[in-house]
């Protein structure tokens, strides 16, 4: 598709089914999503399809994100809901049911993907495979400095941010600065990914017949931070999917905002499940 402008490569894009479906979830910050957004449009594999996943967010949100939709490249798709509190799983069973890429790519509306991160998860993907990826916490100062443009042309991949990173890690105003290294030497990936990883649900793939084998997100989830990515990883693995590490190989980066409090009222359910051990939930995709 090239001499087609980035308008034209979406048209086209959008006639064929797409290799994977990007699911953002978000919730308000449309000035993260921009920026996430802009780092879409500089991938090296374009070949992939964004779908919005929006667990209730504000009207004036919604607006700027149809006047966006509207001038983007990207072949975006906005399925939301009311805000009734924390149903981020619910919201994202109904972008999974209407994905049309084989490969599901999960990502948060506040994680800046770098320019090969759809391509190393289409590479390194497949049936029984779910790719579990990492993030570098960036600073509030450098977040702050961020804007649509800086993204497109790559001042996340530039030494002197790294540079800054690295100086904001020493002085702790960065956190988990390896994440955002990407490495493309196989002995380096192999180094760095030589331990078992958990799945983040802000980094993460995995084949769309393979989730669909579980029934997706179980929606009894109500509460953030925890218990929504260790069920389906853990239902994941019961079912024959090996979860495979890509750090240094999938990288994101994360943009700086307070931390969000971290209740233990899933941690019951969580532990039902893990004793019930049982990979179909039926509290998902299908009920």
């Amino acid at each position: 598709m090239l001499g087609h402008s980035p308008i034209q490569r979406g048209l086209l894009l959008s006639m064929t089914r797409p290799k994977a479906s990007v699911i953002l979830s978000v919730y308000n910050r449309f000035d993260f999503l921009q920026l996430v957004l802009a780092g879409l449009e500089i991938q090296t594999e374009p070949d992939f399809e964004v779908i919005i996943s929006d667990d209730g967010s504000h009207e004036a949100f919604i607006n700027q994100l149809a006047t966006l939709r509207a001038v983007s490249p990207l072949r975006i798709s906005h399925n939301w809901h009311p805000d009734t509190g924390f149903l981020k799983n619910r919201i994202l069973n109904v972008s999974i049911r209407s994905a049309q890429g084989a490969q599901l790519i999960f990502l948060d509306g506040d994680c800046i993907p770098h320019p090969a991160f759809v391509a190393e998860h289409l590479a390194l993907g497949g049936p029984d495979r779910c790719l579990a990826g990492r993030r570098i916490d960036l600073s509030d100062r450098l977040t702050r400095q961020l804007t649509p443009v800086r993204v497109r042309q790559g001042v996340l991949q530039s030494p002197y941010t790294a540079i800054g990173q690295l100086i904001g890690f020493l002085t702790r105003r960065t956190f988990h600065f390896m994440n955002g290294l990407y490495v493309t030497n196989p002995l380096l990936r192999s180094y760095f990914n030589r331990k078992e990883r958990g799945l983040l649900g802000a980094n993460f793939s995995v084949m769309k017949a393979d989730l669909e084998a579980i029934n997706g997100f179980d929606e009894r989830y109500n509460a953030p931070t925890f218990g929504e990515d260790s069920d389906v990883e853990f239902r994941l693995r019961l079912n024959g999917v090996k979860v495979i590490p890509v750090l240094n190989i999938a990288v994101t980066y994360h943009c700086h905002h307070k931390l969000l409090p971290r209740p233990e009222a899933n941690r019951a359910l969580y532990e039902h499940v893990v004793r019930e051990s049982q990979a179909f939930t039926p509290y998902g995709l299908v009920q």
